[in-house]
């Protein structure tokens, strides 16, 4: 498919009532309004390409950055892509999810992630901490810089009452991802989650709502199978 047939295509699946659901949830213009489904049915056309996700993501369209991170390789792309990616990420669903999908996938993920969580930029320091959970997620324990993470795990304890907004949700989310998927870090991480206490984060007018972490940590480890590691964070 070709940038314009993808953008046509995903303008055809667009609605009023999803744009303005998705607007309350920061999405920013220019945005069709498609859902998720409705970008996934796209992207088993497209598979992977990744000319096409460069392209769709420089789009600006909501929904076509999205869809470039599913459809992006992201050990395939440079630091310089990735660090363009990061600084135009217009909604926090991109800088949260779209540009962390891609940055775990590179060689560098962990590197990157340092550095963008050092960042005054909310929204760059977001995908940081997404970034390094997500690598938590999907690396092997054995891999894995531990002390490292725990020194993170101390960051997050000291320092999530005083971040910026969007950056105490990641942060919450880094001690769910390394209590999740690092047995070794495990009790360390619900122990940072019982001193933090509740995070408090404004979620603009949605009905979304910060997860407690200890007990989203439990309850994962705890459904059948247990928590095992990622293949992809891509979703």
């Amino acid at each position: 498919m070709t940038l314009q047939e993808v953008l046509d295509a995903i303008k055809a699946y667009g609605s009023a009532s999803t744009k303005n659901t998705m607007m309350k949830h920061g999405c920013r213009e220019p945005i069709y309004g498609a859902k998720v489904a409705d970008l996934k049915v796209i992207q088993k056309k497209i598979k992977k390409d990744q000319a096409l996700a460069l392209a769709l993501y420089e789009s600006g369209v909501y929904e076509a950055m999205y869809l470039a991170g599913l459809v992006a390789d992201g050990s395939a792309m440079t630091e310089k892509q990735l660090q363009h990616w990061v600084e135009h990420a217009k909604s926090p669903a991109i800088s949260e999810y779209t540009v962390p999908w891609v940055t775990a996938e590179h060689p560098q993920a962990w590197k990157l992630g340092l550095k963008w969580i050092d960042s005054k930029d909310e929204q760059i320091a977001c995908s940081g901490w997404n970034t390094l959970s997500g690598i938590a997620s999907m690396k092997p324990d054995e891999e894995l810089d531990i002390p490292k993470l725990k020194e993170l795990l101390k960051r997050v304890e000291t320092g999530i009452h005083t971040a910026p907004n969007r950056v105490r949700y990641a942060m919450n989310g880094f001690v769910i991802g390394v209590g999740t998927y690092v047995d070794v870090l495990n009790k360390e991480a619900i122990a940072v989650a019982r001193k933090v206490g509740v995070v408090s984060v404004n979620m603009g007018d949605t009905a979304c709502k910060v997860p407690a972490a200890e007990d989203y940590i439990n309850a994962s480890r705890n459904r059948p199978g247990g928590a095992k590691k990622k293949r992809t964070l891509k979703c």
